[in-house]
């Protein structure tokens, strides 16, 4: 009886979840309300307290799952045997894979943290900076190895992150080019801008 009723639960938590995530990309963060999830999941608004204390920390869980998955990708990818050129396009790829099969979550979560208060928005901002860390890892072993040339490795993380993330504003999963395909291109681009100067160039 007891593992039917915490069944129970995790089932409501996550349909929860889920609405939460439709109603704050369709509304906006700001404008949804507590009283907007709890009809749609069929409780009183009350009720829905039992599972989940605000908004706030409901974005917090949203932002959470988006990130953690694929910090663990990319510790997996920088550890691999790859050439620097490889763990960058595995890279990119995770992180489009990522956001379009949870193009609602990354919806929410890119267009929303700013709504965030300091204290969980700083939680946020360091898992970012994780992120961003794992990158400048990869950048920096392809310098070392002459595979990229020598560049300011935070700022091409952060950029090689920007476009990542811009995909939210126009990705279409009907679109003619599948997340692999656009990942390629991606990493194609960024891995000829880094590309170590030819002969020509140099001279």
């Amino acid at each position: 009886m007891r593992k039917s009723i915490v069944a129970d639960a995790q089932t409501k938590d996550e349909q929860i979840f889920t609405e939460a995530v439709r109603i704050f990309r369709e509304k906006g963060y700001h404008a949804a309300s507590m009283q907007n999830i709890a009809d749609a999941v069929g409780l009183r608004k009350a009720s829905l307290y039992h599972y989940i204390s605000s908004k706030e920390q409901l974005l917090s869980k949203i932002f959470e799952q988006s990130t953690g998955a694929l910090t663990q990708q990319l510790e997996i990818i920088i550890a691999s045997s790859d050439s620097p050129t490889e763990k960058l396009r595995r890279a990119i790829q995770a992180h489009l894979t990522a956001l379009t099969e949870q193009l609602d979550i990354y919806t929410v979560y890119l267009s929303e943290r700013r709504e965030l208060a300091a204290r969980v928005n700083a939680k946020v901002r360091a898992q970012a900076e994780q992120h961003a860390r794992l990158i400048e890892k990869i950048l920096e072993q392809g310098i070392k190895t002459g595979d990229f040339r020598a560049t300011d490795v935070k700022m091409a993380a952060l950029a090689i992150i920007g476009m990542c993330n811009w995909l939210y504003q126009w990705y279409s999963p009907t679109g003619r080019l599948q997340p692999t395909e656009i990942a390629n291109i991606f990493s194609d681009l960024i891995a000829h801008g880094l590309g170590p100067a030819s002969k020509s160039r140099k001279g």
